[in-house]
């Protein structure tokens, strides 16, 4: 039977005395000091070095001195929304992004290359492409991805995550033809003469996991393709490094089924996971974890089960975030809704009274209203004044909606590379309200805490290039996104993937800021986030990465 156990590598052997620049807290005071003592994984006191002498020599220690010179250090990133174990997948994928490719014959070369060099008969899956940054603007066609193959499966993701292409080969293998109805939550796409593009969405992607992929109806989009269980562990270890390269050292997986839940206790197990994982478990589980009595967080400091992740609607790059009136950019697409409204809010229902932490996924202002209202019902029959609710990437909230969200606690979870990769892409698809994309500003003035995330792998874990893009709306393309008044400080920035990020998934007494008593979870910067032009904050290097105290990465 298996069983949580302590992450023994990472024990921090003697007490130390690090020392640098700044060491900027996040506490509540955001207060800056030059010294930080720390001993078996915690801080112990913070101030001059001086000072932390001091303590050492009260506490009849002496610690090994760590001078790190001109560096910054800041809390260790809390990268509250990400999808760790799809990331280390992707990351043994054909990238083809912005960076890669262009154009739609870019792609298939990519491809094809690819193919080229994999065994007989295995899947050939890339990622990362958006339409509209392609020179076609446009998806690519199933008769295009069978330039790359024609007797094995071809699976190009969307950069959404939430669907992509495929191949004729992929489409007759599961039976799927233009007379097969769209799953519930899903969409097989189709020309203005009934023939299947190849294009899929959501709840379509089941016909990729296979017979015996997880299932998950239509309670999300089903990326959870399969691979042998030591191939898993190899992408998680693959991702935990670009993680913790970032300097992220706390992570909320918002999308964990029983593949997810099995590889971080496998990885636990063998004492591999350097992470701290939060795990919210997807909404088609609920009735299993109530029955299971998981009704509170369990676990250890480097494992732990925090809540139920739902789905309202799809998502903005993929054009299925639900817009009942139909996208600018296509007329003829709405979106959809995960589940109805009224079957939705008994799900909030069911998960508050039990005391759980919810997250849930909505991008539309339909969409976002349809959770509001749910937890605000839940909240009315139980009040709870710490419930903490979350939106997860809450991209286009009213401002009316806003004000309610503050009234009943909700905490949105948003991700600024969303607009820096794709921004434009909002705008063109929704018109002139996309520009306010996370409007963080004015979650800020309305008193509605922030939280930063990467939502990897649909942007890479990189919280400096997300900080940047808070304070300055910039996006890849250098167009700027909305008005000034969306925008918000780099310290603002810095809280809101460090110590609201901790608070996003019930760690603060912990994590997510420099105080005594929490973990020694902390990033070593090469410049100061806080002090350089906000155009600069993303060139800023993450020199090393600790976690409890130990040295986990390092240039």
């Amino acid at each position: 039977m298996r069983k949580l156990t302590p992450f023994d590598r990472s024990a921090q052997a003697v007490p130390a005395l690090i020392t640098a620049r700044a060491i900027h807290t996040a506490d509540a005071s955001d207060t800056t000091v030059t010294a930080m003592l720390t001993d078996r994984g915690r801080i112990v006191a913070l101030g001059t070095a001086a000072e932390c002498e001091d303590v050492a020599a009260r506490a009849g220690v002496t610690p090994e001195r760590v001078d790190l010179g001109e560096a910054v250090i800041v809390p260790g990133f809390v990268d509250a929304h990400a999808h760790p174990l799809m990331f280390g997948q992707m990351m043994t994928w054909v990238d083809c992004g912005p960076e890669k490719a262009g154009s739609i014959p870019e792609i298939v070369a990519l491809l094809k290359a690819a193919a080229a060099d994999l065994p007989a008969g295995r899947p050939v899956r890339g990622y990362g492409y958006e339409q509209r940054n392609l020179a076609e603007k446009r998806h690519p066609t199933r008769f295009e991805l069978d330039e790359v193959a024609a007797d094995r499966e071809v699976y190009l993701m969307n950069a959404s995550g939430h669907g992509g292409v495929v191949n004729s080969y992929t489409l007759e293998l599961n039976g799927v033809d233009r007379d097969t109805p769209n799953p519930d939550g899903g969409e097989f796409f189709r020309d203005a003469d009934g023939e299947l593009t190849g294009e899929l969405s959501d709840a379509a992607c089941n016909i990729l996991t296979g017979v015996h992929g997880v299932k998950i109806g239509h309670h999300g989009p089903n990326f959870h393709l399969a691979d042998e269980p030591e191939e898993h562990l190899r992408q998680l270890d693959a991702a935990t490094q670009r993680f913790l390269a970032g300097g992220v050292t706390s992570i909320g997986d918002c999308q964990v089924t029983r593949r997810e839940f099995d590889m971080y206790l496998r990885l636990a197990e063998a004492g591999r996971l350097e992470l701290r994982v939060s795990m919210y478990l997807l909404s088609h589980l609920l009735d299993e974890a109530l029955e299971m009595g998981l009704v509170g967080q369990f676990g250890n400091a480097h494992l732990s089960f925090a809540g139920i992740k739902f789905y309202a609607d799809g998502t903005l790059g993929g054009w299925t975030a639900y817009f009942p009136d139909g996208y600018v950019g296509d007329p003829c697409r709405t979106g959809q809704l995960y589940h109805e409204p009224v079957d939705y809010a008994e799900l909030i229902r069911k998960a508050h009274a039990a005391g759980l932490q919810t997250a849930t996924h909505a991008q539309s202002p339909t969409a976002i209203e349809m959770v509001v209202s749910a937890i605000e019902a839940a909240l009315a029959e139980r009040p709870d004044a710490d419930a903490r609710h979350r939106i997860e990437h809450c991209g286009l909230p009213t401002p009316a909606q806003i004000e309610r969200m503050a009234a009943a606690g909700i905490r949105p979870v948003n991700q600024t590379q969303h607009y820096f990769n794709w921004g434009e892409g909002v705008e063109e698809a929704i018109g002139t309200p996309g520009e306010r994309f996370n409007p963080l500003g004015e979650f800020e003035r309305a008193g509605v805490p922030i939280t930063i995330s990467s939502d990897a792998p649909v942007a890479e874990p990189i919280p400096l290039e997300a900080i940047q893009t808070a304070v300055t709306r910039v996006t890849r393309r250098g167009h700027k996104l909305g008005p000034d008044d969306l925008r918000i400080s780099a310290t603002a920035a810095l809280r809101a993937h460090t110590i609201e990020g901790a608070v996003s998934i019930g760690r603060e007494d912990d994590l997510g800021s420099l105080e005594p008593g929490k973990y020694a979870d902390f990033a070593v910067l090469s410049a100061d986030p806080l002090a350089v032009p906000a155009e600069e904050i993303a060139a800023i290097e993450v020199r090393e990465t600790w976690v409890d105290g130990v040295r986990r990465h390092a240039m």
